[in-house]
């Protein structure tokens, strides 16, 4: 029989639809022509020696022979970097100027190299980089909240096939921020615990959804999942903001995020997938009652009519089985 499960973070409802369960090796894509993707593509903007395809850099790691992570204005942006922050009220409507940071961080030269095909040294820079332009932009007057995120293959939005990530600094702090800072505080003061560190510790107890553990980070599949094979990666330590890790952590996370993503790319055939770095912004660092986290969504489902009209999600998998088959999945 289906059941719906409470998901403890975002306060929603999701159906766990046994009737239509699939099982996990299901949605591994069943592409009997595999793509070669180069190494270098002439016409890419993110691929070394196109440089001038793109705006100037705001930040690179350099390498021997050029740069290993570059990082470059979005040319596209979606909010503009000039400009003052300026709110407007006329009756119900509100306003606000469209100022913010919105950069494209290049993760690598190599065309081909998607995250899980990375060295855990190289994923450790990208982290660092995430923490440099985090920290960049979070110093920036009129900037309320920082979202880093990775849109990997088309159905995950993504436009350009080189690896990248993403950073929007925005003059507000969004709704759905705000409601999980003010669930996770009503924890507390409920219960005087951080709900975080709670569910991590039941999972960790329980097991059957944990994916990969290493010294500093655990990845699991939740227990009321939103869709088939979403994840979370938390770190141990609690921290309510992301650049409260120290280096050892961003090593750890380096490697277990590669590992993970690894997981998904050689367990379900590189399937397109979003990630966010979930964080509480700068000037809530060390509260008691949130804790940051990495998100991974797989793109395995579409929403439909009742997704959208309803606000409840269907999932077709179950959470205990989709987690024991990517422990099962061997990485290097």
């Amino acid at each position: 029989m289906p059941e719906l499960r409470h998901n403890v973070i975002t306060k929603e409802w999701v159906i766990i639809a046994t009737e239509r369960a699939k099982r996990p090796e299901e949605f591994a894509k069943k592409n009997k022509e595999k793509k070669a993707i180069p190494t270098f593509v002439a016409t890419c903007p993110f691929c070394p020696g196109n440089e001038k395809m793109t705006p100037p850099e705001t930040y690179v790691v350099p390498d021997t022979t050029g740069w290993k992570v570059r990082v470059t204005p979005n040319k596209f942006a979606a909010l503009s970097y000039e400009g003052t922050r300026e709110r407007f009220v006329q009756g119900i409507r509100r306003t606000i100027s469209g100022v913010g940071i919105h950069e494209v961080m290049v993760e690598t030269p190599d065309h081909s190299k998607t995250t899980a095909l990375l060295r855990d040294s190289e994923v450790e820079t990208i982290i660092q980089v995430y923490l440099n332009r985090f920290n960049f932009a979070s110093a920036d007057s009129r900037v309320e909240q920082v979202t880093l995120f990775k849109n990997h293959g088309e159905a995950a939005g993504t436009s350009l096939e080189h690896p990248h990530s993403q950073l929007i600094a925005t003059p507000v702090i969004t709704a759905q921020v705000r409601d999980r800072l003010i669930n996770s505080l009503h924890h507390f003061d409920e219960f005087g615990e951080c709900l975080f560190c709670h569910l991590m510790d039941v999972e960790l107890k329980e097991g059957t959804r944990v994916v990969y553990e290493t010294r500093h980070f655990v990845s699991m599949v939740q227990y009321a999942a939103l869709s088939p094979f979403s994840m979370i990666i938390m770190p141990r330590r609690h921290m309510a903001c992301f650049p409260e890790i120290n280096d050892a952590e961003a090593a750890d996370l380096g490697h277990n995020l590669r590992v993970t993503l690894a997981k998904l790319y050689y367990g379900l055939d590189n399937p397109d997938f979003n990630y966010v770095v979930r964080t509480a912004p700068a000037e809530y660092k060390g509260v008691k009652y949130y804790h940051w986290y990495v998100s991974i969504i797989p793109r395995l489902t579409k929403l439909a009519g009742f997704e959208l009209g309803s606000g409840m999600f269907i999932n077709v998998s179950l959470p205990e089985e989709n987690a024991r088959f990517l422990r099962e999945v061997k990485v290097d």
